[in-house]
């Protein structure tokens, strides 16, 4: 009877791996064409790994808790000669179990400098290299100002990277941090008490990473809330507050496409829609689902598929079409209680507009001349000040808290 190999699947675009949480099956079991075998988490969603036809199972290769690249060898399927020429295979091909690693003491080759076996982190240690690497660390009073080639690539092998070595001063010439640092530093991790961090947790620290190396400003605004407030008692489906926000950012963004778009040399590209993501915490993270032609979508159209992608990401389980990318986030701070906050837009992204928690205060009304109460929120836009400067964003903010105050607009 042929054997197929059950392989870790493209998952989606720029997964290079993911991490099996769940076996489904056991080995002898008989499954059905699509029938799922394996959950697997990667840093975006959780997913499940079918069976491309019937058969029964054969070796299960995979185990809980760790990390396969795309393509790795998860179990073995064993299938008819029906099925086999139905999948152009003219002949089934045993699955070889994964190499164990080489025990201590075997060849040193393409180790950089020596370095001491007990003083490596194992723990947490993916079999493949991660997509992302990094480690939190407590910060010292210093930063390493230079790292030689040959450290960088011991650090890749450990899966760390140059944030990781923010709080260590190099002892080095020209603040040059030595083997001697490096060795120190690790000695120092294992004082601490240390936990695994999830494959969601390491993709976030990575994208604020890499969104934190360009110029970002904040700028902010009150914002009166009780004509949104009203229209939303008396909207069929009730939208929340930051559908209202998601609609009147995009309808901003559509008047001047150029705020939204991407500076790539010395030219400023333009988004072809206005999708606009909206961040939902999940489990040790936050996710993103994107809301497609909002310009274009009414605000009463918008709101089952906010709730549908408001759960579905909670669940983490979004579809590949309210992945990424969009061209702005809109995020609701002001569930938490929070007033005023400075968010970070996405690497991919320019813009990310925050809403603050609304609070009733006395404020003056020209019309009747004294105090009345109000229900007032801070909006803030964070931005990329190579795209946009700060009386570009303070009309665009403007231009947002308009429509807020006019709902009926949206």
């Amino acid at each position: 009877m042929p054997t197929i190999p059950i392989l870790m699947p493209q998952l989606g675009e720029s997964i290079a791996e993911a991490t099996v949480i769940k076996v489904l099956v056991d080995f002898g079991t008989s499954i059905e064409a699509g029938e799922d075998l394996f959950e697997v988490e990667t840093n975006k969603a959780t997913m499940a790994v079918s069976s491309p036809c019937a058969g029964k199972v054969g070796h299960i290769i995979a185990t809980v808790n760790t990390s396969y690249a795309v393509g790795a060898h998860l179990a073995a399927l064993e299938i008819t000669e029906a099925d086999a020429k139905a999948l152009g295979i003219e002949e089934g091909r045993e699955v070889d179990p994964p190499q164990k690693p080489k025990p201590n003491g075997s060849s040193k080759e393409g180790v950089h400098f020596q370095f001491n076996e007990d003083e490596a982190i194992h723990e947490g240690q993916p079999v493949v290299e991660p997509i992302v690497g990094g480690l939190p660390v407590p910060a010292g009073v210093g930063g390493a100002s230079y790292i030689s080639p040959r450290m960088r690539a011991r650090m890749a092998e450990l899966g760390l990277n140059s944030a990781d070595l923010a709080g260590v001063a190099g002892t080095g010439a020209g603040g040059r941090v030595t083997v001697e640092d490096f060795e120190h530093f690790l000695r120092s991790l294992e004082q601490h008490r240390m936990t695994p961090a999830s494959p969601m947790r390491i993709a976030v620290a990575d994208s604020m990473r890499r969104a934190w190396a360009r110029p970002l400003a904040t700028v902010g605004s009150p914002v009166i809330m009780d004509a949104l407030l009203s229209h939303r008692k008396k909207a069929t489906p009730r939208p929340g507050p930051a559908l209202y926000a998601i609609r009147a950012l995009a309808l901003a963004l559509a008047e001047n496409t150029a705020m939204a778009g991407r500076l790539v040399g010395n030219r400023i590209v333009h988004p072809r829609a206005i999708d606009i993501g909206f961040a939902v915490e999940v489990a040790d993270g936050v996710l993103v689902p994107v809301l497609r032609d909002v310009d274009h979508t009414p605000l009463s159209k918008l709101v089952d598929t906010y709730s549908k992608l408001v759960e579905l990401a909670r669940a983490r389980r979004l579809p590949n079409d309210s992945r990424g990318p969009g061209i702005a986030t809109v995020t609701n701070f002001g569930t938490f209680g929070i007033v005023w906050a400075t968010p970070i837009p996405l690497p991919e992204q320019n813009i990310v507009l925050g809403l603050g928690y609304g609070e009733k205060v006395p404020h003056w009304s020209e019309e009747v001349q004294q105090f009345i109460p109000v229900t007032k929120a801070e909006i803030t836009l964070s931005f990329d000040h190579r795209i946009l400067d700060g009386g570009g964003a303070g009309r665009l903010l403007a231009r947002v808290a308009e429509l807020l105050q006019n709902p009926e607009k949206l």
